[in-house]
């Protein structure tokens, strides 16, 4: 573990408890990701809010949408302190809706700045590492986390290794590797827990290009 991917290890991987799989709509099979816990991670990893780590709203607005529903937009800076110096601004902006077009007409809520906002601050604290197992699409809150568990991946007889050192992976390859996985993820394909400290890049790749088989079948190309 470097120490700049400290942080980003103690806060990547939630409990099962903070996890609810989301039943429909475009995110259906996703889980939604329970706020209080993230900012129980934040004051484990920064201290109170206000005094180790805190936000401001810089701008809360309204915008007509289709169908005339109306969609509310908030825009924070996150900051986190380092010792006695605070962080530069982690900008991110969340949206909701503030008027819905539902079955039985439009519904109006009152809480829409207030969803808004948090997710604002999920996007914020995802530059933190806040739950990247999950959007990485290596946790699902069923399985034990890749970094517990390794799973040699099913990749046409490929052998998992230990990497060499001409064939570490990069946070780039890594970073790619998890979006398809992701994408599968979402679509309902079942993947194995992959361990990036037990792969190298050709195992990495033969992974990926089996995500991407099972992605092109679904997608019945």
């Amino acid at each position: 573990m470097t120490e700049n991917l400290k942080v980003w290890n103690n806060i990547k991987t939630p409990p099962q408890t903070a996890l609810k799989e989301i039943k429909a709509g475009r995110l259906k099979g996703m889980n939604d990701i329970n706020p209080q816990w993230r900012y129980k991670a934040m004051t484990e990893q920064f201290g109170v809010c206000g005094i180790g780590w805190k936000y401001t709203i810089d701008r809360q607005w309204i915008e007509s949408a289709a169908n005339d529903e109306v969609l509310a937009f908030v825009n924070i800076s996150l900051y986190v302190k380092d010792g006695d110096k605070w962080s530069e601004a982690i900008p991110a902006s969340g949206g909701s809706k503030m008027t819905a077009k539902e079955s039985g007409g439009l519904y109006n809520s009152d809480e829409a700045f207030k969803m808004a906002l948090t997710d604002a601050m999920s996007v914020a604290m995802k530059m933190l590492g806040m739950a990247a197992d999950v959007y990485m699409g290596l946790f699902d809150g069923k399985n034990t986390p890749a970094p517990q568990r390794s799973t040699t991946p099913p990749t046409g007889g490929v052998e998992q290794s230990k990497a060499k050192p001409n064939e570490v992976v990069t946070d780039s390859e890594w970073e790619a590797f998890g979006q398809v996985a992701q994408k599968a993820t979402a679509m309902g394909i079942q993947l194995p827990q992959y361990d990036r400290s037990k792969m190298n890049a050709s195992t990495l790749n033969g992974a990926k290009n089996y995500i991407l088989q099972q992605i092109a079948k679904k997608e019945g190309k």
